[in-house]
């Protein structure tokens, strides 16, 4: 049942600002996105106002589950994160696709990974905890964000980069003679989640959510910010 709202405390969101295609800034700074829209869902559903607790990283968020910062947070799935983490069922799929900088001689991911190029990647990402499970962990060049990853590809420091489709697209388009490779190296399964230790809401949170996938509100949410509504995972 949702709560009293004139006597519920606020919900403490995390968001976080590492992964844009989930959270971005509007021209006044407020934060926007995927990711705002399903706190203020599931919020209200809750009877509460959502609070934003903002991180530049996932690392940052993974890392304070134990901290009593944040009640809810937007994260991909990944087992190492469950530890301190309860996960809902995934929402939405995102592709995590190689970046191939200008030296990268590597035809598609799959050559990229045998020619034991080194990859950059940003540390504590559900990609680079992804790809250190796998083959080709070994020229795994961790970093601690984005543009500093960026930075090592255009030294030549790395011949390419791990990292959300649409991001390593982005980052294409300004760098004459870089390319994406295909096929993807993983499907990232975003999902929402709690800290471990409150079954009650984390029940209330993936009935939430399994709902606003089922009546449509997620995907209407996706196309809003320009996400094709069949990337939501709708339950059987």
């Amino acid at each position: 049942m949702p709560h009293d709202s004139t006597t519920a405390a606020p919900l403490r969101v995390a968001l976080n600002h590492g992964n844009f295609l989930l959270v971005g800034r509007d021209e006044a700074g407020a934060a926007k996105g995927i990711s705002v829209d399903l706190a203020h869902a599931f919020a209200a559903s809750e009877g509460r106002e959502p609070v934003f607790v903002e991180y530049n990283r996932a690392v940052d968020v993974s890392s304070s589950a134990e901290d009593d910062a944040w009640d809810v947070c937007f994260l991909a799935v990944d087992p190492e994160r469950a530890r301190t983490i309860a996960f809902t069922e995934p929402y939405v799929r995102i592709d995590g696709s190689y970046l191939a900088g200008p030296d990268c001689t590597a035809e598609d991911a799959h050559a990229l990974v045998a020619s034991g190029e080194k990859v950059g990647a940003v540390r504590g990402s559900a990609y680079s905890l992804t790809l250190q499970r796998k083959p080709g962990a070994e020229a795994l060049e961790l970093y601690e964000t984005l543009q500093m990853a960026l930075e090592a590809l255009d030294r030549g420091e790395v011949q390419a980069l791990a990292g959300i489709r649409q991001a390593m697209m982005h980052e294409a388009e300004t760098r004459p003679g870089s390319r994406l490779l295909a096929p993807p190296f993983m499907e990232i399964r975003q999902a929402m989640a709690m800290p471990q230790g409150r079954p009650a809401a984390s029940a209330r949170l993936q009935a939430f959510l399994s709902e606003a996938l089922r009546d449509g509100t997620v995907g209407d949410i996706l196309e809003r910010h320009g996400v094709s509504r069949d990337c939501a995972i709708v339950p059987a």
